[in-house]
């Protein structure tokens, strides 16, 4: 019998999930526009999506191309890696509360960021140095936690306690800062889209895409992975390897959106869970999902910062954080909450 419901249900689940994809594009093309349009100069959405090719009037262009499309692009990129970084690392920790920004690897690609920028070195560099401190990040809590397999609930403690300490050691850099360098790097502490230039788009954007090809093709090994380690094992996979690889490739994500726009919260640890709501149980199509609404996300909230809320010049790491906080609260509330069925 479950042979003859599974395929009908299936498929249902497959064009179900199909255009939800197909809403959360049109939903990115409608922000897409928006953002591109919409500032101190308005510009008609018709009229702005031809001036970022190139066509139209030249001050349309100018406005459209070297202003706005690079914070745009910027937003839907860093925020398609962070919620599939999070989906990522939520299905390897089985923790609906794991994501980059709770288990400390954020605060190490800042950490890693503000450090650079400390030293004087070129800002062309701050991707890398954003990616090794996440690995830094990742391998303090793989020390306290990840080996001694420490239980969901200090895993995240231990997450927060790097997360802390990283945030802390840069906050002293900051004070310490020349007054020329301080504004520079204190978007690595509140997260900002502000001032993205086209080069860190194309090397960040080129990056993170190349690593989001690589998850997709390794999700049937997560999916292997998700039956448990003696299953995984029987089927020729070596759990500890490749939950290890996997999470590099997480790790990797989440430090090179971080490289764009600082620790920006929330993306990472809501999305996966919104995904899981409309589209059910993961499937590649499902990580599609996951970074065209984690794109989205990011993008609307810069959006709002930008247009709707009467405080200038916030950031949008500040608005995600907003929605966060109570997000996490009540994701560790379900997580702990006790339940009344007695064993049997």
């Amino acid at each position: 019998m479950t042979l003859a419901i599974h395929p009908g249900g299936l498929a249902r689940r497959r064009r179900r999930t199909l255009l939800l994809c197909l809403l959360a594009l049109a939903l990115l093309v409608a922000l897409t526009a928006a953002g591109l349009s919409t500032g101190e100069v308005s510009i008609p959405p018709l009229t702005a999506l031809r001036a970022l090719f190139g066509a139209g009037d030249g001050g349309d262009v100018l406005v459209v191309q070297q202003f706005r499309a690079p914070r745009v692009l910027a937003a839907l990129i860093a925020g398609a890696g962070l919620a599939v970084s999070g989906a990522l690392l939520q299905r390897l920790f089985r923790n609906p509360l794991a994501s980059p920004d709770v288990v400390g690897v954020t605060g190490g690609a800042s950490f890693g960021a503000v450090l650079l920028l400390a030293l004087g070195a070129s800002q062309l560099l701050v991707p890398l140095a954003a990616l090794a401190g996440g690995l830094v990040a990742a391998g303090l809590l793989g020390a306290f936690a990840w080996r001694s397999r420490a239980a969901v609930g200090r895993l995240v403690l231990v997450g927060l306690a790097v997360q802390s300490g990283l945030a802390a050691a840069v906050n002293l850099m900051i004070v310490r800062f020349p007054a020329e360098l301080a504004s520079s790097a204190l978007q690595w502490t509140t997260g900002s889209l502000y001032g993205r230039s086209w080069t860190e788009v194309q090397l960040g954007g080129g990056a993170i895409g190349l690593v989001l090809a690589v998850v997709l093709l390794l999700d049937r090994r997560v999916a292997v992975l998700d039956l448990g380690d003696e299953s995984a094992g029987g089927l020729g996979l070596r759990p500890d390897r490749d939950r290890l690889r996997l999470l590099l490739l997480a790790i990797v994500l989440a430090s090179l959106a971080a490289a764009l726009t600082g620790p920006v919260g929330f993306v990472a640890l809501a999305v996966p869970h919104l995904v899981r709501f409309l589209a059910g149980p993961p499937t590649p199509a499902t990580l599609v999902l996951c970074a065209l609404l984690g794109g989205a996300l990011l993008l609307a909230a810069d959006l709002t910062v930008l247009h709707l809320l009467p405080v200038p010049g916030l950031p949008v790491g500040a608005m995600t954080a907003t929605l966060g906080a109570p997000w996490l609260l009540v994701l560790m509330i379900r997580q702990h909450r006790p339940t009344n069925r007695s064993p049997r």
